[in-house]
């Protein structure tokens, strides 16, 4: 067995855990995210707003492959950014 495998199956419970957790609380996570863009948005009067956005949907994007990584289907579709 190499380091990965073995890396693999030492983290296998913790992987499974996070979804978990991911699906249980992913609904304050994502509004956190809302939250803290936004202030960091009005901080910077805007002036990387679009970089903001950009790495918000990002990390909303990660939790929700996070929250169903187990369940064998994708994401729900991300409604546009307006």
């Amino acid at each position: 067995m190499g380091l990965l495998d073995s890396l693999k199956a030492k983290c296998g419970p913790a992987t499974s855990r996070i979804s978990g957790l991911a699906k249980e609380h992913g609904g304050k996570v994502e509004r956190g995210l809302d939250k803290a863009a936004h202030m960091v948005d009005e901080r910077t009067k805007g002036r990387y707003s679009d970089r903001i956005h950009m790495g918000t949907d990002k990390a909303k994007g990660a939790m929700d492959r996070l929250a169903h990584k187990d369940d064998g289907a994708g994401p729900p579709p991300r409604p546009p950014a307006s």
